[in-house]
């Protein structure tokens, strides 16, 4: 009897630690994790709408970042054309690297796509099974795939699986599949309302134009651009030659981008990174010194910048000290700033609403309501 008590004691004392397993984090303690997959058309016809997402895909990822402060968000990016074409599929895989995401956006141009059919089952095929899902995590998780385009699957492909059964494997895996109709075409609204039923998830139509695109400029915006740019002086470039390139492109986007895009952009970043982060991705020294992600004693001369190389260890360790320092001393800046912004497009947004049927949803608020229920 003495030894079952024994056993029991310990079996209780235990549960805490069995509780850590995940991750050494108990469950409540672990992100909402998001993956989100934009499967899009980029033949000829689909210019205006590709135009409006490269300049929207900012508030559509906030509208995650609002909903869900806390969570880890990673968004992935399909675009397909038609066999024939430049490419059929162009992949680009699931990501925090949010600004990597943008980038490869930017560089999609409208072209192709000479019959009426698209290789949507193709396209489909490659969300489902190419793109790396997360198959069990212990907190929260939700996968999303929006299918955007304007014309029906080339159902005379022998080569593809067919869209039920790549939805039904969607299913399988707790993938929900919306359908956003770009346009008027019966056929493909026939069957981008079947996808959407068979995925669980929403079907919505918007214009060939994209709808409107309304970007609303706030007299906070240039304010936000000044202090990210002092912020930007706190990435310290570190790595290959090449990883240092690329994180000071990340920092250069704010100056490229539109001015409300890049204050979208700005506050995404300082947002969903709690202001411990300038750029999404690697290659910024600071940023993984303080998150802990490497040891600054442990990082290669050659992995430097020029001007670091120069310093003694001492000298290196306050430098980075500094550089956290001042970018938490703007980002408390710029997040305040981002409030007072967001209740004005808030408050510009009511407006516009009265005066705008739910008809004419341009593409970026049409993915924004369902994101709001789906999340």
């Amino acid at each position: 009897m003495f030894k079952l008590k024994i056993c029991v004691m310990l079996f209780i004392l235990c549960l805490p630690f069995r509780s850590l397993a995940a991750g050494n984090q108990p469950e409540n303690e672990l992100k909402h994790r998001i993956e989100v997959v934009f499967v899009l058309d980029t033949t000829g016809s689909m210019t205006s709408l590709i135009d409006g997402a490269k300049k929207k895909i900012w508030s559509i990822a906030n509208t995650i970042i609002d909903q869900n402060p806390e969570a880890e968000v990673y968004m992935g990016l399909v675009g397909f054309r038609d066999i024939g074409d430049d490419y059929v599929t162009l992949n680009y895989p699931l990501t925090t690297d949010t600004q990597d995401i943008y980038a490869k956006l930017l560089k999609f141009k409208a072209a192709g796509g000479g019959d009426i059919p698209e290789s949507v089952n193709e396209a489909l095929d490659v969300a489902v099974t190419k793109q790396p899902w997360t198959a069990q995590y212990p907190a929260k998780l939700s996968k999303i795939i929006f299918l955007v385009g304007d014309a029906p699957p080339h159902m005379d492909y022998e080569q593809d699986r067919k869209y039920p059964e790549v939805i039904k494997e969607a299913a399988q895996k707790n993938i929900i599949v919306n359908t956003v109709l770009v346009g008027d075409s019966q056929e493909t609204a026939k069957i981008w309302k079947k996808i959407a039923q068979l995925g669980r998830g929403d079907y919505v139509k918007i214009p060939q134009s994209g709808g409107r695109v309304v970007v609303i400029k706030t007299p906070y915006d240039t304010d936000i651009l000044i202090i990210q740019k002092e912020l930007n002086k706190t990435v310290v470039p570190y790595g290959s030659a090449e990883v240092q390139k690329e994180a000071r492109g990340k920092a250069d986007m704010y100056a490229d981008a539109p001015v409300a895009s890049a204050a979208e952009m700005s506050k995404y970043v300082i947002k969903s990174a709690k202001g411990k982060a300038v750029i999404t991705g690697r290659g910024d020294l600071a940023q993984e010194v303080e998150a802990g992600k490497v040891k600054l004693e442990a990082v290669k001369e050659a992995e430097l910048p020029a001007n670091m190389q120069k310093m003694n260890q001492d000298e290196r360790a306050k430098y980075i000290e500094g550089n956290i320092k001042e970018r938490k001393e703007l980002a408390d800046k710029l997040v305040k700033i981002i409030e007072e912004r967001d209740k004005y497009i808030a408050e510009e947004m009511a407006k516009q609403a009265k005066s705008k049927p739910d008809s004419e949803d341009s593409f970026d608020e049409a993915v924004s309501k369902i994101l709001k229920k789906q999340i």
